[in-house]
């Protein structure tokens, strides 16, 4: 594999940043997010049969749904502030860099406009150039900044995919990564066949577990958990890369509404370990992100290794 290849992978994947307690992956021991904070369950275990519901219904639901996506298209009709910050570590898990904005979007018939109410930069961010270290922390400063006056489209569609070029066609591809989990993403060496955690092959490889419960205190949920088994052999786990996929549905309408999803790989190309994870909440009905996080560690030959996480926080929504 070509080091732009690797390259342009690293890149692609720190943009769906848009957590992790697992113990078949090295646990990355910092800023720690997780949509199970958020997600009080029952103390009585309700089987799926007793409820009326099968596993087939989850998956076919997580296949099948668009509202999670829809959510954030519908950004885009909204006023609200977002809080970002970024953190890079040196290879002991140690703060290397820091980066704190507070921006106000603005969507009206104008156009998106951006208020910068605080930008506060610490540590080794920047080259002499003045551009970022860290692929990643690049990656993520466009895609928070810009990504609100882009075009929101279907992610793999043909529409969006026929009007970009190679690099963008890479993005667009791993975007199915996280808003259509369990479809193959084809293009991505070493990569395209282990997303489809769905198939018949694979399925024997997880264990799936439901439970019910309540998110942000007052909403009924399902929590949905598809996780690799523990007694299949390390030759399996090693070629396994979705370690964990948890997926919170609305009782009443069975939208979901936040979604975790844990990932390593190593191999000769590069090895990876990240967590992210994806909230959202009603403002009016209307479902709408609030919470994107992102925690990682990346080798690539040639290259330094790059440790980071990322936290967003939308807020204060309102319709223009």
């Amino acid at each position: 594999m070509k080091i732009s290849k690797i390259k342009i992978f690293l890149i692609v994947l720190c943009t769906l940043s848009f957590s992790y307690i697992n113990t078949f992956a090295q646990a990355i021991n910092r800023y720690n997010p997780d949509t199970m904070l958020t997600v009080v369950l029952d103390k009585d275990v309700i089987k799926t049969a007793r409820a009326g519901l099968y596993v087939e219904d989850f998956i076919n639901q997580i296949i099948k749904d668009s509202s999670f996506y829809d959510a954030f298209k519908n950004m885009k009709k909204y006023a609200f502030t977002a809080e970002n910050t970024v953190v890079t570590y040196d290879s002991n898990n140690k703060v290397k860099g820091k980066i704190y904005r507070k921006i106000r979007h603005l969507n009206d018939k104008k156009g998106h406009k951006m208020i910068t109410l605080a930008n506060i930069t610490s540590g080794e961010l920047y080259k002499r150039n003045g551009n970022y270290k860290l692929y990643s922390v690049e990656m993520f400063d466009y895609i928070f900044t810009n990504a609100y006056n882009s075009d929101f489209s279907e992610p793999n569609s043909n529409s969006s995919l026929a009007k970009m070029g190679k690099n963008e066609g890479y993005k667009e591809k791993l975007k199915t990564l996280v808003f259509s989990p369990g479809k193959p993403i084809k293009g991505i060496p070493f990569i395209a066949s282990k997303t489809q955690i769905f198939d018949e092959d694979m399925r024997k490889n997880y264990n799936y577990t439901f439970a019910s419960g309540t998110y942000l205190d007052s909403i009924p949920v399902y929590r949905f958990k598809v996780l690799m088994k523990t007694d299949i052999s390390d030759w399996t786990k090693d070629g396994i890369m979705i370690k964990e996929l948890t997926t919170i549905f609305d009782k009443r309408n069975f939208q979901i509404l936040g979604r975790y999803i844990d990932m390593k790989m190593d191999n000769i190309a590069f090895s990876f370990d990240v967590q992210m994870n994806i909230e959202m909440t009603y403002i009016k009905e209307i479902l709408l992100p609030t919470k994107i996080s992102y925690q990682g560690n990346w080798d690539i030959p040639f290259k330094k290794e790059e440790r980071a996480s990322f936290l967003v926080l939308h807020k204060d929504y309102k319709l223009e």
